[in-house]
């Protein structure tokens, strides 16, 4: 769905909403290892998990190691292109502009996610080297030359529980 349409979000399924929240479940994975809590799960089109990921950048030290970045790495080198085109990405957050490139050269057709980047900025207090989060992953989907179906925010309460307390650390 296009940041522009006015369309109307047509209802998630339960199965939906059962990835979205293991994403969810993964970035307290990751908050509890010591990272920052983000988590991002990809299903397939016949309903299989392709892959699945939680931010790992502390446990790295690699400040590329988002969960949607790090489960497209996962995943791409396994499942041809065309088959990636109809799977679903579930991140516990709205994807950063790093995370919805890789999202897209993927191939990946479809995001939905939990807390959206407004939200995740008043969690991190404004912080200057957080501008990016300003910049919409419907942005960068928009650019896109196919088509990237976006769901989000979804169950954001549940999806903001990880981050309660830990930004102000």
């Amino acid at each position: 769905m296009s940041a522009s349409s006015a369309a109307v979000e047509p209802a998630l399924s339960e199965d939906d909403l059962r990835w979205l929240r293991r994403a969810i479940e993964l970035s307290a994975v990751g908050r509890a290892r010591g990272n920052r809590p983000f988590g991002a799960v990809v299903v397939g089109a016949d309903g299989r998990v392709l892959g699945e990921a939680f931010c790992d950048t502390t446990e790295t030290r690699d400040c590329t190691g988002h969960a949607e970045t790090n489960v497209v790495r996962r995943v791409s080198p396994a499942h041809s292109r065309e088959a990636l085109a109809g799977a679903t990405l579930y991140s516990s957050a709205e994807p950063c502009v790093m995370c919805a490139g890789a999202i897209f050269w993927s191939n990946i057709r479809r995001v939905v996610y939990g807390i959206d980047a407004v939200a995740l900025r008043t969690f991190r207090g404004e912080r200057d080297d957080q501008r990016d989060a300003a910049l919409s992953c419907r942005d960068v989907f928009d650019a896109s030359a196919h088509p990237i179906e976006v769901h989000g925010p979804v169950l954001g309460e549940e999806a903001a529980r990880p981050h309660e307390g830990f930004w102000r650390r």
